[in-house]
């Protein structure tokens, strides 16, 4: 994590290069370089398997400079296991990803991360057939060598080109010492064994901090000494830095038991404006696509660590230009997108960002409508006051209700226990995420008005949706109160219709509808067509399938409501349609 202006950058770059200077003999060990091999590229040799990449990349022996942080911001070759002691001096706020490949001992250690993505090398073969199988999480290449004992972990931005064709070509030398191939059931997990865990961060009000990598048993045990009792974990994104050789869902468990609060963190995509090499699209459509992609992945990575539904994964999105109308529709599309999709799992949705961009930006969305929200932030304000104070940036009265994290300092080397880590400093002011979300069913074949009194499924889904846009803090009970009208109420006014605190057929069609505007027509199909099939029933108060499938049915029913709405009826749905429908009309 950094702030929205650029940070100094310790000088890795320059670090990488003495290593290879160093380590050159590595480049060469166990062969030459065939005649035929493109002039660009070297012989990388490691316990006898071989690889051929690009002369440019530095190759690093990890045990002979274990004091080496493994980051994927570079391009680069790491031997061997990363150590705790490298680790610990990752700086916090490393954002980004190159092609880099670690080659380490197909030992216990590398087993620990084998899972149902890990490609494995026939007997006496150097190369999976297979190297990424359909659902292969993005950025990452695992392949197991048994043949040569050997894990080859393979990390990459957006496209997988090259370190595949790295793999892909890879060779055996004769002192190549064949291990066992990894367990059969390590290879179909999903998700590794470990006591469950509560929904985090949870209740905490304190300090905690984030480090680039997740720390040992041993170093958390040391830091148990420091007013620290959270910690911001990197557990998914395309733009993570930093190898993660101890983040396991043993890891979580044992460290939630040990009275931690883990912080799940993804750092993907960033905002269209930036120079970071992963960018999410200037095109709406497709920022809505890919903030559905990048939460999707979160959840598989939550869950696979053991982190539960009801736990809050916070998207990093750094700073960028808020004076830029075009980047910042754009990432908020793209947040919304994600909060919906989180929700969608069962998750809560939190978003870093700088309080000059991100947190700026989604504070002056609240309480419109027009995108989904998320349920807590955490904002980057190196003030070096620990408080969750956001000054004239955002209303005190935004996320209010312990629905906050402030980071207050960063990119500091601190010492506790006799451990150095560099790290991000927070603090937190959180409750169990409650006002979050609700699984309640938004799907019926009428939406009939409502009022003080009314009772059953269809008041949980009013509730639920005034909830996901700010304006319910309630139970999600069934029971239309004096909460739930003083909610509809508040989003009425805010809609500009008329504040009854009644639900009606404008409260629907406003309610059901919020959210982005993506382009849809015949042959769209998922969650958008279904809030939009949702909007429609409300709107003209007939049934339209709620199948998620814009077909011919669809099709009519749009433009019914575009015709009646003085709207051009050419069945397609773009920004015009959807305000109308999200206005109310």
């Amino acid at each position: 994590m950094r702030l929205s202006k650029p940070l100094r950058r310790r000088s890795a770059l320059a670090g990488l290069a003495v290593l290879t200077a160093a380590t050159t003999f590595l480049t060469t060990a166990g062969s030459a370089v065939p005649a035929s091999a493109a002039p660009a590229a070297k012989d990388v040799s490691y316990r006898g398997y071989h690889v051929k990449v690009p002369t440019a990349w530095p190759v690093i022996d990890l045990a002979t400079h274990p004091a080496t942080c493994v980051r994927l911001d570079h391009d680069a070759v790491y031997l061997g296991h990363p150590t705790d002691a490298g680790q610990a001096t990752c700086p916090a706020h490393l954002i980004g990803r190159g092609n880099t490949l670690l080659l380490e001992p197909l030992d216990a250690t590398a087993r620990k991360l084998v899972d149902r993505h890990t490609a494995v090398a026939p007997a006496g073969k150097a190369a999976a057939p297979v190297l990424r199988g359909a659902g292969a999480p993005p950025g990452q290449v695992r392949e197991a060598v048994p043949a040569a004992g050997i894990m080859a972990t393979a990390s990459y931005g957006t496209d997988s080109g090259a370190v595949e064709g790295v793999l892909a070509h890879a060779d055996l030398d004769g002192s190549a010492q064949a291990v066992a191939a990894p367990a059969a059931e390590s290879l179909a997990a999903t998700a590794q064994t470990t006591a469950a865990v509560p929904a985090q961060p949870g209740v905490f009000t304190g300090k905690g901090f984030d480090p680039c990598s997740a720390p040992s048993a041993a170093q958390m045990s040391a830091w148990s000494a420091s007013p620290y009792r959270a910690i911001g974990v990197y557990i998914s994104g395309v733009s993570a830095a930093c190898a993660q050789p101890n983040l396991t869902a043993s890891w979580v468990g044992d460290r939630v038991a040990d009275g931690w609060h883990i912080i799940p963190i993804t750092v993907d995509l960033q905002a269209p404006c930036t120079t970071f090499g992963h960018r999410l699209s200037s095109t709406l459509s497709t920022a809505a696509s890919q903030g559905t992609a990048t939460a999707a992945d979160a959840v598989a990575k939550a869950s696979a660590l053991g982190l539960p539904p009801g736990s809050t994964i916070y998207e990093d999105m750094e700073g960028y230009d808020q004076t830029n109308s075009s980047c910042s529709q754009a990432v908020l599309t793209f947040l919304s997108a994600w909060t919906a999709e989180l929700h969608a799992h069962g998750y809560l949705s939190g978003v870093y960002s700088s309080l000059g961009s991100g947190i700026s930006d989604l504070g002056s969305q609240y309480g419109t409508g027009t995108y989904n929200l998320p349920d807590s932030i955490w904002f980057a304000w190196w003030n070096g006051a620990a408080d969750t104070n956001t000054g004239s940036y955002v209303p005190a009265s935004y996320w209010a209700n312990h629905q906050r994290v402030h980071q207050y300092t960063g990119d500091t080397d601190e010492t506790w226990g006799g451990v150095t880590m560099n790290v991000d400093d927070d603090y937190l002011d959180l409750d169990s995420g409650s006002v979050a979300t609700c699984t309640a069913s938004l799907d019926f074949t009428a939406y009939t008005a409502l009022s003080s009194g009314a009772t059953g499924d269809p008041v949980s889904a009013a509730q639920c949706l005034l909830l996901r846009q700010g304006y319910f803090a309630g139970a999600v009970n069934g029971t239309f109160g004096a909460d739930t009208a003083s909610a509809a109420s508040a989003f009425q006014t805010a809609k500009a219709l008329t504040a009854s605190g009644a639900v009606d057929s404008h409260t629907w069609t406003a309610l059901l509808s919020a959210g982005t505007k993506p382009s849809l027509q015949s042959g769209s199909t998922g969650a958008d067509v279904q809030r939009l099939q949702r909007a429609l029933t409300a709107a003209l108060g007939q049934t339209v399938g709620i199948d998620g499938d814009f077909g011919s049915q669809t099709t009519t029913a749009v433009k019914s409501y575009q015709s009646s709405r003085g709207l051009t009826a050419d069945g397609a749905v773009g920004p015009l349609t959807w305000g109308a429908l999200q206005s109310g009309k």
